[in-house]
């Protein structure tokens, strides 16, 4: 029960430094004097570093294991966390979030890594979905209760906290969590040469059916991210006037789509033994909420939230292309091969950050508001970009989990 806890604990905190931005950004820009474009890229430096760090990191799992490369990332996380709290400036807030980032570069990807070694192919979207809904909770945090602590102690007092509390899951983490169940059949293997590691790096990148599997994973969870993440608040706040407390709730009650979502699809695709189909609707339903909140002018406060929150419940079955992602390896190429499916996510986290970013400062501010045909563009173009990775995914073989079998 305690590595279980351990990994939806390490999840979470990687969810709460994701989405911090986007509760408090209204705060941010005013106090660091940042412009969108500058918001964006504090963002995108977040994911750009964990895209820079996922070749090494997925090295690392397949030769020291994920709860050492964990641990140590995170004490990289602790110190940017309080590095963030500090900054007094735009450029400092967006060197300190590249850091961070790479502080969390193993947080989710060690979660995906240690739910595959303990369970079985067959099950792994069943465990990884409630591992990675009750790690929503971090969404939880970065909504109502930071929006409520940076009213009190300000988002400064705030960020510091969580750096203390980042600092007690990592502890935890390394005390509590195995890489391996404790039972004969899992013993550990002797760890590969370096050179091994590298030839099964190449192997992996030369995996068939690989390439759709990245087109569909690098917009699916990146468009949820970016929206919850960073431009929900600052939507909220410009076109439908919602101080800190109220944009939280709508941010909270977006997350709670999210995990709800994230359970309904977990076990889906044994229901329906597919995984390509359960993803294509997944896909299908997120670009139509996205459509409707980009071409409807004006919506009233209800009908937005609404189709916020149906985004972020529809969006949730980026879990299931993790598994899709995962039967394509071996076990000896596990940690490389998740970790390669995961660098088209960050990728898209990263390029959609400063795409929006730079989307949202092109439109004048009306007074200290952006309009709302900046946000209506934003949902667009993010549409856009999952309708292209959607068309190449259709090219994909469909991965049923009644076919799985573990590979040598």
């Amino acid at each position: 029960m305690r590595p279980f806890v351990m990994l939806v604990m390490i999840t979470a905190l990687s969810q709460f430094h994701r989405a911090c931005l986007g509760v408090v950004a209204p705060e941010l820009t005013r106090d660091l004097a940042m412009s969108p474009e500058q918001l964006g890229r504090a963002s995108g430096a977040f994911f750009l570093a964990i895209a820079l760090a996922q070749v090494p990191v997925g090295m690392l799992f397949d030769r020291i294991g994920p709860r050492r490369t964990v641990t140590a990332l995170t004490a990289v996380a602790v110190a940017a966390a309080l590095w963030q709290a500090a900054a007094a400036t735009g450029s400092q807030l967006i060197a300190a979030r590249f850091f961070l980032g790479l502080g969390c570069a193993g947080s989710i990807m060690g979660a995906v890594t240690l739910c595959a070694l303990w369970y079985s192919r067959e099950r792994m979207s069943t465990m990884l979905s409630r591992v990675l809904a009750l790690g929503q909770t971090g969404i939880f945090l970065a909504a109502t209760p930071l929006a409520l602590a940076s009213t009190t102690v300000g988002w400064r007092g705030a960020f510091a906290g969580m750096a203390v509390v980042t600092a007690a899951v990592g502890v935890l983490f390394y005390a509590w969590v195995e890489d391996r169940p404790a039972h004969p059949s899992s013993a550990a293997q002797p760890p590969e040469s370096l050179r091994a590691v590298v030839q099964g790096l190449a192997t992996v990148w030369r995996t068939e059916g690989l390439f759709p599997v990245l087109a569909i994973h690098t917009f699916a969870y990146p468009g949820m991210a970016i929206v919850l993440g960073l431009w929900a608040g600052p939507y909220l706040a410009d076109v439908h006037g919602l101080d800190g407390p109220a944009r939280g709730n709508v941010l909270l009650a977006m997350a709670v789509a999210q995990v709800t979502g994230i359970l309904a699809y977990g076990p889906l695709d044994r229901l329906f033994d597919t995984r390509k189909w359960v993803i294509v609707t997944g896909a299908v339903g997120t670009i139509a909420s996205l459509a409707a909140l980009a071409m409807i002018p004006g919506p009233p406060l209800g009908v937005a939230v609404a189709l916020l929150v149906l985004f972020c419940g529809v969006t949730a079955y980026a879990v299931v292309i993790m598994s899709h992602g995962r039967s394509l390896f071996p076990d000896r190429l596990m940690g490389r091969g998740i970790t390669t499916v995961n660098i088209a996510q960050v990728v898209g986290l990263t390029v959609l950050s400063a795409v929006t970013g730079e989307i949202v400062g092109a439109f004048p501010a009306e007074g200290v508001a952006r309009p709302e045909a900046a946000y209506r563009h934003v949902f667009g173009s993010i549409a856009l970009a999952l309708s292209v990775g959607l068309a190449v995914y259709l090219f994909a073989k469909d991965a049923k989990p009644s076919r799985s079998a573990v590979r040598p």
